[in-house]
């Protein structure tokens, strides 16, 4: 089955690319790799999630929010791959940063949400490496971030 049957049975929209906030570019392909840079939980164009984790955004929201970063990075992948997400041949690696209190040690139950996204859309191909990291701040104030690490054909 290829990837957009299996979005389309998935009942998933993938969103337009999000241009850079700052001076970067969304992905590099060197090779075979791409690496897409950090994304952050936007929804047409606009912050869909703002804030701390368990300081005003709850556990859920943070889960909610990891999925739209992981919905983001198909999206820069899709644009890699010329709008061919049939030439993903692993995901590779997430980076996951989250926005949380001092203490909070939930991060990996929240990156749960973007990691079960891309074995959801990608099968087998979507298991991966991972780091789930908390900080104090993120840019714009979202509580995640993710970035990805993909080998394609």
């Amino acid at each position: 089955m290829s990837i957009e049957n299996r979005l389309t049975e998935l009942g998933i929209d993938i969103p337009t690319p999000v241009a850079p906030v700052a001076n970067y570019v969304p992905y590099v392909v060197v090779g075979n790799l791409v690496s897409v840079s950090g994304q952050i939980p936007m929804s047409k164009g606009k912050l869909a999630f703002e804030g701390k984790v368990e300081a005003g955004v709850t556990i859920e929201e943070a889960r909610s929010a990891a999925r739209l970063c992981a919905l983001n990075i198909i999206s820069q992948l899709k644009a890699a791959c010329d709008g061919d997400l049939n030439r993903v041949k692993r995901i590779v690696k997430l980076g996951a940063f989250v926005n949380c209190v001092d203490g909070f040690g939930g991060q990996p139950q929240i990156v749960n949400a973007a990691s079960d996204l891309m074995v959801e859309v990608f099968g087998d191909k979507g298991r991966h490496s991972r780091s789930a990291v908390g900080t104090n701040a993120l840019p714009l104030n979202v509580p995640v971030e993710i970035d990805a690490l993909v080998e394609i054909e």
